[in-house]
């Protein structure tokens, strides 16, 4: 691709972000000259090939995203899912319980991918699209901590099933996901054990997915 080209791809997908950036309130074309640094014929020129492909609808200077986002955004969790489980897998093997990988929606913590271990006698059956407060058990406290920080994993107890113990750590360096790696149990984790293999897992998920 030409120089030229990359700087039209970046723009246009600059452009995309703003307008998602915007929320409910529909960007103008003004504010989003100025937002990707470009003129107005600029951003009139890269409207065109998103709106094309339903990526963005005007209402006269308006912009809001266009329902055809809503097709790339179903397809996200499936694949997400399907990079998660080899990573997850191995979580579950080593630690003997349930891992998951959840990720934040809104201010609550979803369940997108759950691996049962194959040897227990008996585990956590945690379904995928279960759903709880972020403030709430350690997935979603676990995605709350601060890069850099001296907690690197989260714990909880009985606080998303009764009895139930959690570890998890966060996913990072992925643009545009938060999320988090961990694993929940019937029985009591050894957080300073179980912690080390939840960042662990946390990070070899950033890098499949970073590829």
């Amino acid at each position: 691709m030409s120089t030229e080209g990359s700087l039209t791809l970046d723009r246009g997908l600059a452009l995309l972000q703003a307008v998602a950036d915007s929320g409910e309130q529909a960007a103008t074309i003004s504010e989003l000259a100025v937002t990707i640094g470009a003129s107005r014929a600029a951003v009139y020129r890269l409207l065109v090939p998103l709106a094309e492909r339903g990526l963005i609808w005007r209402d006269g200077t308006k912009v809001r995203l266009g329902v055809g986002v809503l097709r790339l955004a179903g397809q996200v969790l499936p694949q997400l899912r399907e990079a998660a489980r080899p990573v997850l897998r191995e979580l579950a093997e080593k630690v003997g319980a349930t891992a998951h990988l959840t990720v934040a929606q809104g201010d609550h913590a979803q369940a997108v991918a759950v691996v049962e271990p194959s040897w227990t006698s008996y585990h956590v059956a945690y379904r995928v699209g279960s759903r709880h407060a972020l403030a709430a058990g350690a997935a979603g406290r676990a995605m709350a901590l601060r890069p850099g920080g001296t907690d690197k994993w989260a714990v909880s107890t009985g606080e998303i099933e009764a009895g139930a113990s959690g570890v998890a750590a966060p996913v990072r360096g992925v643009p545009g996901l938060r999320a988090s790696v961990g694993v929940i149990s019937l029985e009591p984790l050894a957080s300073d054990e179980v912690g080390p293999l939840a960042v662990a897992a946390a990070f070899k998920l950033a890098e499949v997915l970073r590829t």
